[in-house]
C-alpha cells in the first residue's frame, strides 16, 4: 500500500497556441512553402482524386490614390463530372472555393466600396459550337424525253416516251474552329467595407461544343470604386487539365 503522501501528479506541458490563419490559406490547402507540392507541367496542375488544388498566390497592387488592393482564393476544388447530356462535346465541372479581397487605404479614409466578381475560364482545343452539325441536301424532279422502239421490233417501231428522274444530293457539315476560352461568371458582389469575400460550394459549370483537351481555372476581379476613379485588380487561379 502506498500512502496518500507518496502520490503526486505530473503536470502536462502547455501546447503552444496555433498561429492565426492567413486569409488566403487554409488547413486543407495551405500556401506556405512547406505545403505539399502539386505536380506541375508548364503551369498546369495534375488532376487529383479529391479535386482539391493548390491556389495560386494572391495578387496585390497599390493604386495611385494610395489604396492597397489584394485578391486571392483558398479551399479551391474542381471536379470533372459526367454531363447530363452524355455528349462527348459537353464539359461539366463541380467547383468550390472562397475568394477574398482586402482593401487598405490611407489613414482617415472612408470605408471603400466596389465590386468583387468571381468565375471560371474554360479553354477548349477545338470549338464546335459555332455552327454545330449541319445536314445539307437537295432533291428535285427532272423531266426528259427518250426514244423507244429503235430496234424495229414490237408494236411501236419508232416513238418518243417521257422519262422522269428524281436526283438527290446530300451531305453533313460540322462547324469547327480553333479553340477559344469560355468565361463563365458565377458571382458578383457589390460591397462597402475593407474585406469582401465570395464563397462557392458545389456549383456546376457546364459548356457545350468543346472537342479535344480542356483546361479550367478560376478568376476573381476586385474593383475599388470612387467618385473619380476605379482601381481594378485581377486574380487567376491554377490552371487544371481535366
Amino acid at each position: 500500500m502506498h500512502s496518500a503522501s507518496s502520490w503526486y501528479y505530473r503536470r502536462r506541458p502547455l501546447s503552444p497556441r496555433p498561429p492565426t490563419p492567413h486569409p488566403f490559406s487554409s488547413p486543407r490547402c495551405p500556401t506556405q512553402p512547406s505545403a505539399r507540392r502539386v505536380a506541375h507541367a508548364a503551369g498546369v496542375s495534375a488532376p487529383g482524386a479529391d479535386g482539391l488544388i493548390q491556389s495560386a498566390p494572391p495578387s496585390t497592387t497599390t493604386a495611385p490614390n494610395g489604396w492597397a488592393l489584394t485578391v486571392g482564393a483558398k479551399d479551391e476544388v474542381i471536379r470533372n463530372i459526367n454531363p447530363l447530356t452524355t455528349a462527348v462535346s459537353s464539359r461539366n465541372y463541380q467547383v468550390s472555393g472562397v475568394f477574398n479581397g482586402v482593401l487598405r487605404g490611407p489613414e482617415g479614409s472612408e470605408p471603400p466600396r466596389g465590386v468583387l466578381e468571381v468565375g471560371y475560364q474554360i479553354g477548349c482545343g477545338i470549338d464546335m459550337g459555332a455552327n454545330g452539325v449541319t445536314i445539307t441536301g437537295s432533291a428535285g424532279v427532272t423531266p426528259s424525253l427518250g426514244l423507244v422502239g429503235l430496234d424495229g421490233e414490237g408494236e411501236f417501231i419508232d416513238g418518243i416516251a417521257p422519262v422522269l428522274s428524281t436526283p438527290f444530293v446530300g451531305g453533313v457539315a460540322i462547324g469547327l474552329r480553333p479553340g477559344l476560352i469560355n468565361t463563365v461568371p458565377v458571382g458578383r458582389k457589390e460591397f462597402t467595407g475593407h474585406d469582401p469575400w465570395v464563397s462557392i460550394s458545389g456549383f456546376n459549370v457546364k459548356i457545350d461544343g468543346c472537342v479535344g483537351e480542356s483546361f479550367i481555372r478560376s478568376y476573381a476581379v476586385l474593383t475599388h470604386a470612387t467618385d473619380q476613379s476605379d482601381s481594378i485588380l485581377g486574380y487567376y487561379g491554377t490552371t487544371r487539365k481535366v
